[in-house]
């Protein structure tokens, strides 16, 4: 997190650093994070166990699964052994075998295992091995060994091989294990699962409740060790480690993919049996921060009990999980084999297999009705009920509906479906050259196909000088393979624009924006032709697009980072807020908490005009939350053409990928979890205790006042008020602002009647008049860390409490 260089207040002339304290604090520093799930799913009515991986793990509590119908309870927590562990449990092995070699009047064994906080200090002569077997003799007369000190002995050993120091993967180091038990009438589906401890409130993984029986390979519980410099997480086919098992279809088969390793599911199949075979595996855990390409890439193939191969595929069109159908040939044994492209693996590349003969849509048409009317809708896949559906829209809002099939007991994968307010027509052909383009009237949205490779369609309008059209593909983002390109000409064939690929931040799973758009301000009145081809020339009967030409249709979308919030009673909790503005859209954007449970409070609730994102304040009531997080929604509203519009706030998360790429990761929730007070160190002393609840009381004072907006003019300086309570004395109280707009910071920190002020200032060359945005203050205590020779040098920083949001706006300086 960028941070200004922090001011100082000395509220005594002696600092006397207590026990650490966290009153009123927000959780950021080592924040708790998971990176799997194994299983990443399980069936109604099932008991299972479940291991999540991830970092700062330390006394995890809850389980928490979205939806309901789901119970969880922690059974084991993994997690490497410190230098410091490493060293008691060392200590606690030479206590033992002296005991034992005193008893056994045996100290041979010994030599190997001299204690190791002595060995630093006895030499190795005889002499001093001597006066040491004497005092062993001395110290253990009279003692014994049982069955039960040799089982603590071997347990002890047992810990000290198998303890990690160095983890392979920092980032899924930890592991907690934990019973589940899902409901049978638990709501199939997909659904998300964080776990708590009480400090925080992890990030959102996928979980899927299903409805046929699961199978599932063991778990791997083990923390890799990094052996050299550089992790080795590739392998050749020639150093493969293959795993098998049985399964009986239909099925989920769940399992993890390790280093090198190669999984083989066996299934009993009859002739005539058309097999799908899906994987879930980069839908489950979308990035991965330190791989490329930045997910685990499953192939999957199937072979015959001859070990011939039947079918094999990387991918589904442009999805890198992969799908496979196949029409069973005869009777007999089959087995699915799924591995990594080039043999990697590690914890977190898990999957999911659905096999059966499941109904599985590769393709619809159009993708997208109107509103308020029905849309006959072509289907077509595999193990389909039906080749037809018309879907009603008259009681759906603009934007996208999901579409499904359901055959017997399965529900087919699901489709997005666009509905729209514009009107709509059907592109018809032959409509592949200007001379026979298909003629539109604007505004218009075009349901068509490039129904072969090298098809091309063309569409003319009239337009006026000086008018704005806007050209929009909707295809990749509606799961079409098409990667479309945009040309538009005036009548005589002279290019005016075009455009090939378009980022569009809200579509948080595509990592190829394959949608065109246009916006052009026409340079003369006459008619203009606009084609739609796909840049390789491929084509065919799924490769459909929705084509808008309109005027500009201003409007914008709202994403909230992060979807996972905690925070301790009484305090503030920042968060970001991405406006993706659409068709030009500039205008202020209001944000409010919608139908908030009581005591929840947002502070500097707007965006400006001239800002696609803001950093705001979520204040929390002072009653921690009991059991589950509590789920916010969030909203935002503007003036558009005249008109009030309001958009829904989507909590998302900002996942990194390859190292590199960052995307905005839509979630089903934002939760927020209101920890329980106090704080997980507990201070030693007497003069500790009574300082952690003064301090928490002059946390729980602390208050900004300014004016809304505080006006800070360019090149000077402005006071920026904090009340609170007196601090105790000895007591060292440090603030500074969070992630602050580039030249603006706190200049100094003056003690004032009843609080401090903050002078803040404005550096002109970085900063000008008319700009707006949130200041977030935060502040903090810092004491000496333990007296411990294994643990990290410097002071140990305790977030204290981050202040409401100050918004803010740059004037003219004098």
């Amino acid at each position: 997190m960028k941070r200004t260089r922090f001011c100082s207040l000395f509220v005594a002339a002696v600092c006397l650093f207590i026990g650490p304290f966290t009153p009123a604090q927000q959780p950021r520093a080592n924040t708790l994070h998971i990176g799997y799930v194994y299983p990443a799913g399980g069936q109604q009515g099932s008991t299972l166990e479940v291991v999540i991986g991830g970092q700062f793990m330390a006394g995890v509590t809850n389980v928490h699964v979205s939806g309901g119908g789901v119970q969880a309870i922690i059974t084991e927590v993994i997690r490497p052994i410190s230098g410091k562990e490493l060293n008691e449990l060392r200590i606690k092995i030479d206590e033992l075998l002296a005991r034992k070699a005193v008893v056994r009047n045996d100290f041979k064994a010994l030599e190997q295992f001299r204690s190791f906080k002595n060995t630093k200090d006895i030499k190795k002569n005889s002499e001093n091995d001597d006066k040491e077997i004497e005092a062993l003799k001395k110290k253990y007369a009279g003692a014994t060994w049982t069955a039960e000190d040799e089982k603590m002995l071997m347990e002890l050993r047992r810990k000290i091989a198998s303890g990690v120091r160095r983890p392979a993967n920092p980032a899924i180091s930890e592991i907690a294990v934990c019973k589940m038990t899902i409901a049978p009438d638990a709501t199939p589906g997909r659904r998300e699962l964080r776990v708590s401890t009480p400090n925080g409130l992890s990030n959102p993984l996928v979980f899927e409740i299903g409805q046929v029986t699961e199978f599932m390979l063991p778990a791997s519980k083990s923390i890799a060790e990094q052996k050299s410099s550089v992790a080795k997480t590739a392998f050749g086919p020639k150093n493969t480690k293959k795993t098998e098992q049985l399964v009986t279809i239909p099925a989920v088969i769940n399992g993890q993919i390790l280093p090198g390793g190669v999984n083989h599911h066996r299934f009993t199949a009859k002739k005539g049996q058309r097999l799908v075979i899906a994987v879930s595996a980069r839908s489950l855990i979308p990035y991965l921060a330190d791989a490329v390409p930045g997910w685990f890439q499953a192939t999957v193939a199937l072979f015959d009990t001859n070990g011939r191969e039947l079918a094999y595929a990387d991918d589904f069109r442009f999805n890198p999980d992969p799908v496979l159908y196949y029409e069973i040939p005869a009777d007999g044994e089959y087995v699915i084999e799924i591995k990594d492209s080039i043999y990697r693996g590690r914890e977190d590349f898990v999957y999911r297999i659905t096999v059966g003969e499941l109904p599985f849509i590769t393709s619809l048409f159009p993708l997208g009705g109107p509103v308020g009317a029905e849309t006959a809708v072509e289907l077509k896949g595999w193990n389909l009920p039906t080749d037809r559906l018309v879907l009603d829209n008259k009681n759906i809002a603009p934007g996208i509906r999901p579409v499904s099939v359901r055959k017997d007991n399965w529900v087919s994968n699901v489709m997005p479906f666009a509905v729209d307010t514009l009107p709509e027509c059907l592109e018809k052909e032959p409509n592949n050259q200007p001379n026979s383009a298909q003629r539109v009237t604007l505004p218009i949205i075009i349901n068509g196909r490039i129904d072969s490779p090298g098809d091309a369609d063309v569409f003319c309008f009239d337009g006026k000088a000086g008018q704005t059209v806007v050209a929009e593909v909707m295809a990749r983002r509606l799961n079409s393979p098409l990667d479309s390109i945009l040309k538009l000409t005036d009548a005589s064939g002279k290019p005016i624009a075009s455009n090939d690929d378009h980022v569009d931040k809200g579509s948080g799973l595509n990592t190829h924006h394959a949608d065109s758009y246009l916006s052009v301000t026409l340079p003369a009145d006459g008619t203009y032709y606009l084609s739609l081809r796909d840049t390789q020339t491929k084509g065919g009967p799924e490769y459909a697009y929705r084509l808008r030409i309109s005027p500009p249709r201003p409007d914008f979308e709202l994403r909230l980072v992060p979807s996972s919030l905690a925070a301790r009673p009484g305090s503030s909790i920042p968060v970001t807020v991405y406006a993706l503005r659409r068709d030009g859209f500039d205008g202020e954007i209001k944000l409010s908490l919608k139908n908030a449970p009581e005591g929840f409070k947002l502070s500097g609730g707007t965006i400006s005009s001239q800002s696609d994102q803001a950093k705001f304040t979520l204040s929390v009531p002072y009653v921690p939350s009991k059991g589950e997080p509590r789920q916010l929604q969030l909203e935002g509203t503007a003036t558009i053409q005249g008109q009030t519009v309001t958009r829904p706030v989507v909590p998302a998360d900002d996942m990194m990928q390859a190292f590199e790429y960052r995307h905005l990761v839509p979630a089903q929730e934002l939760d927020v979890a209101v920890l329980g007070g106090g704080s997980r160190f507990q201070p030693k002393t007497e003069v500790g205790r009574v300082t952690l609840k003064a301090v928490g009381a002059v946390a729980a004072s602390m208050k900004v006042e300014a004016d809304n907006p505080l006006k800070i003019p360019t090149g000077g300086a402005i006071p920026l008020r904090v009340s609170m309570a007196k601090a105790p004395e000895f007591v060292k109280i440090q603030f500074e602002l969070e992630d602050p707009p580039a030249g603006i910071a706190i200049q100094k920190i003056t003690p004032a009647r009843d609080g401090v002020e903050l002078l803040l200032s404005c550096d002109p060359d970085k900063v000008k008049p008319g700009q707006k945005g949130n200041l977030v203050v935060a502040s903090f205590v810092q004491r000496a860390r333990p007296a411990d020779k294994n643990a990290s040098t410097g002071p140990v920083r305790l977030p204290l409490k981050t202040l409401p949001a100050v918004p803010y706006e740059i004037v003219a300086g004098p």
